[in-house]
């Protein structure tokens, strides 16, 4: 969600953005919610207008992401395990928890979700 903010934007966020040209992402279930979140919390803090918002869902429809269903019952259950044992959010053990099931790179800039897969040998992006 880098992308969207001019302040936040970082060369590892860019090159990120960049990889989407020859490669797709997957992300959890959660992650639509999160990001309309991010563009709510924006708007509502003034840091973001509704036409940027919504350039910036255009933005996200366009890119190769792939959203991975996940079961109710395993988010509760193993998802809420792993962000217990790694103390994080839900949230966050959700892209935790994709990386180490499908043998994936983590791409994040969040240092407590670097310090969980670095504990659970995933390779960070």
């Amino acid at each position: 969600m880098a992308w969207c903010f001019e302040d936040e934007i970082s060369p590892y966020a860019e090159r990120v953005l960049g990889s989407l040209e020859n490669a797709s992402a997957i992300v959890p279930s959660v992650w639509p919610l999160e990001a309309g979140n991010v563009l709510l919390v924006a708007e509502r803090r003034k840091r973001l207008t509704e036409s940027a918002s919504n350039r910036f869902i255009t933005l996200l429809s366009d890119l190769p992401i792939i959203v991975e269903p996940e079961p109710p019952d395993r988010m509760i259950r193993e998802i809420f395990q792993l962000a217990r044992k790694n103390r994080l959010s839900t949230y966050d053990a959700s892209y935790l928890d994709l990386s180490m099931r499908r043998d994936l790179a983590i791409a994040t800039l969040d240092e407590r979700l670097m310090a969980a897969a670095k504990q659970n040998h995933v390779e960070l992006w």
